[in-house]
């Protein structure tokens, strides 16, 4: 699912034009300019009372950094408009459910990154993947 939900990112067009390939999981590996962390925050599969139903829900938590709080936000804006209420692939819904808006810590005021974290909740099936 983590390959299949950091694809949707790297393919939307928005998101490409103000991060580039900058979305990660974990960690970011390029903080040349703005770009998204992603975090695995919650992944339960679904179950009936004969055993799994296949269907796992899960929450996806994206970081948008950027230095200045305007492309943090635009960063945001596009990874929301390329997430929230998708269906496909073995996503069968994607849609987001809150925003936080803070700044990382550090020493140095202006090499501090602003970030917007964006939670979705997400809905997958991996044998329709």
């Amino acid at each position: 699912m983590e390959e299949a939900f950091r694809a949707l990112l790297l393919a939307d067009a928005g998101v490409a034009a103000l991060a580039g390939s900058r979305v990660d999981f974990g960690e970011a590996l390029d903080t040349s300019g703005p770009y998204v962390v992603l975090w695995v925050i919650g992944d339960a599969a679904g179950h009936t009372l004969t055993g799994s139903d296949g269907l796992t829900r899960g929450r996806i938590q994206a970081d948008c950094y950027a230095l200045g709080y305007p492309e943090a936000k635009r960063l945001s804006r596009a990874v929301r408009d390329a997430l929230d209420a998708h269906q496909g692939g073995g996503f069968r819904s994607i849609f987001h459910d809150a925003t936080r808006e803070d700044r990382e810590g550090g020493g140095n005021e202006t090499k501090r990154p602003y970030r917007i974290s964006l939670d979705f909740l997400t809905h997958w099936r991996a044998d329709h993947a």
